[in-house]
């Protein structure tokens, strides 16, 4: 069995596992998973949970029904949703921090560096983050697979190195294993193509919202950004064991890129610049030499009209010599630049972090 290391991950777990009988949370398969993220922790690593079951936990208390309609399933998501997070939160001694999702607030450019933000501080508050899709409120958001992608984009948001994926099979095979019991297991994917994609089949189970489609190409989106995929059995206790033995069972799959060549190409290729930001020699040496995020004490003139999380120019002299994500607009940062951070909220009234671009978020060109 091949060695599996990783240092920030993010484990998503289904449906199926949550709530096995699809009318109420249970812990069956929960606690080896719970305590593979406890001694996880213990190791000095980092664990964002991605949660699905807040409609399945609460669809008993609505009333069971084959085909609920959109409003039903939502009413089923608001009851479901405390159910299912008073559910792990027993399962540990530490505090668990809920974020509730849509795919529009990946899209936006403020919520992205707010989620971003959020997640940060719950790491370093040695707080479990707990991501679920916002079923109470979104309609689009609801249909086959979201929680395999919503899981994807929170590994892209959260600058994670590996996405592991439980679910009720034992990863990828050449045919559906339910069916075919000739199939043969696929421990290793280099590359995700046509041939890969025709592989997947539909929903696994009944309660679940996503099938090994939908795995594929939440694997496929982190496999471009540098993050490696896991998917493996939730529910045997022995993956977990494995798992914290560093060894890989699941079928893995590879990224392409390494993740800071997909950061680095993420933030220069893809955000156009909406500002620039002209610094002094102290920032210049700070941000080059010591890896430091930019300080608006550092900075002596905002040039252009941008909105917090949009991408700006950082300027020495006569050079751009980083890009990255701002956390205040221009109108703020001509307030607070050469000032030291702890004149932020008095001058402005508030605060929403101590550095005007912080180093996760920039890249030196």
């Amino acid at each position: 069995m091949s060695q599996f290391t990783w240092q920030r991950a993010v484990i998503k777990v289904g449906s199926a596992l949550i709530a096995p009988d699809g009318k109420a949370c249970s812990s069956q398969f929960l606690l080896p998973i719970a305590q593979f993220i406890v001694a996880s922790r213990a190791q000095g690593k980092e664990v964002i949970l991605v949660s699905s079951g807040s409609v399945a936990a609460g669809r008993g208390k609505i009333g069971y029904k084959h085909h609920p309609s959109i409003a039903e399933k939502q009413a089923m998501a608001a009851i479901g949703q405390t159910q299912m997070m008073a559910n792990w939160a027993r399962l540990f001694d530490f505090d668990c921090g809920q974020i509730l999702l849509t795919s529009d607030d990946f899209h936006n450019r403020t919520r992205y560096v707010n989620i971003k933000n959020t997640l940060r501080e719950l790491l370093h508050n040695n707080a479990l983050p707990i991501v679920n899709e916002n079923d109470t409120v979104v309609i689009n958001e609801l249909k086959v697979g979201d929680n395999d992608n919503l899981a994807a984009y929170t590994a892209l948001v959260a600058q994670a190195d590996t996405l592991i994926i439980c679910s009720d099979i034992d990863g990828l095979y050449d045919a559906d294993p339910r069916q075919n019991p000739n199939a043969k297991f696929i421990p290793r994917v280099d590359e995700i193509d046509h041939s890969i994609h025709q592989l997947a089949g539909g929903a696994g189970t009944s309660v679940g919202t996503g099938g090994m489609r939908t795995k594929i190409q939440a694997a496929e989106k982190c496999a471009k950004s540098g993050i490696q995929t896991l998917i493996v059995n939730g529910r045997k206790p022995e993956v977990f064991e494995q798992l914290a033995l560093s060894k890989q069972p699941g079928t893995l799959f590879v990224p392409s890129k390494n993740r800071d060549s997909a950061r680095t190409q993420w933030l220069r290729h893809t955000l156009r610049s909406k500002g620039t930001l002209v610094i002094d020699d102290g920032a210049s040496i700070a941000l080059a030499n010591n890896g430091a995020s930019l300080l608006p004490s550092g900075i002596t003139s905002v040039l252009g009209s941008f909105k917090p999380g949009e991408a700006v120019d950082i300027r020495y002299k006569d050079q751009i010599i980083a890009k990255g994500l701002c956390l205040y607009g221009n109108s703020e940062l001509s307030q607070i630049k050469g000032q030291r951070s702890d004149k932020i909220e008095t001058i402005l009234g508030y605060s929403s972090g101590e550095v005007a671009v912080h180093r996760d978020d920039l890249v030196l060109l």
